[in-house]
């Protein structure tokens, strides 16, 4: 095996590839490597730079290093949205396809056998089957969902190149067999996610609470007094005068004593 070689990670998948027949899948894997062709040649990326691996319903790009993650990125947000729109404007309806795409970066490795060894592109594969971007995509009119790695957003997404918009970008914890990915999912997230998957909250304003994002609430006060005494028990057992206060006022609710309250011994009329 040679040694593991950084590269930037590209991946494409169709979605409901399965429920196709023949004759629909074959139509879709030659728009899918035609969309994934026409991406590469607009953000400037040579044959020579690039290696690709097919997976049926998928496709895998190891791009190197020394292409521009930037100019693939943008094109991933310009050229590929429109080649959709392209595609299906023409197609009938069960030859309509929609894509899921994760743009990553990492060190990659190829095997003997021409396979492709590394955690970084395991990482990127589970953030291209994971849960949220799926339900993302579903909930997307323009055909076309994209997440990004961590690396990607350190590195490019949050500087705010021209044509790039950052606040487009909303991170995400995406569910995976490893455990949770961090990831950035590009516009808006799905009304399916679960709060685990979804953006986590922007840091409250002063006076707002931070759970709830709302102003605090009031500190409790004295309950108001009715007729009567009113004692406040905070825990143990409160005597007066030798007198313990026990048996049915031991489970007062909230600890409060409201009205006269009698602690031992007869009252005038010789009652308890």
């Amino acid at each position: 095996m040679n040694h593991p070689v950084n590269r930037t990670i590209l991946l494409f998948d169709i979605e409901r590839y399965s429920d196709r027949d023949d004759v629909e899948q074959a139509y879709l894997r030659r728009m899918l490597y035609d969309i994934a062709d026409r991406t590469l040649a607009a953000a400037g990326v040579e044959e020579t730079k690039r290696l690709r691996a097919d997976r049926g319903d998928s496709v895998m790009e190891l791009i190197d290093a020394d292409t521009s993650p930037i100019a693939l990125l943008r094109s991933l947000l310009t050229e590929a949205p429109a080649q959709l729109r392209t595609i299906n404007r023409m197609a009938s309806s069960s030859a309509q396809i929609r894509l899921r795409s994760v743009l990553a970066t990492g060190f990659v490795a190829i095997d003997g056998q021409g396979g492709w060894v590394g955690s970084d592109l395991n990482h990127a594969c589970r953030l291209l089957d994971a849960k949220l971007l799926r339900a993302a995509l579903r909930e997307r009119a323009n055909d076309f969902a994209l997440c990004v790695s961590e690396s990607i957003h350190q590195g490019i997404v949050r500087h705010g190149h021209p044509g790039i918009a950052p606040e487009e970008f909303h991170p995400v914890t995406l569910e995976s067999k490893n455990g949770p990915l961090g990831a950035w999912l590009h516009g808006p997230l799905p009304n399916t996610a679960v709060p685990s998957d979804a953006a986590a909250p922007a840091d409250p304003a002063p006076g707002q609470d931070a759970a709830t994002g709302s102003a605090p609430a009031a500190a409790a006060g004295p309950a108001p007094q009715g007729p009567g005494a009113t004692f406040h028990f905070a825990g143990g057992s409160p005597s007066f005068g030798g007198s313990l206060v026990a048996g049915d006022q031991h489970g007062v609710s909230g600890g409060t004593v409201h009205g006269d309250v009698h602690l031992g011994g007869a009252d005038q009329a010789g009652t308890r």
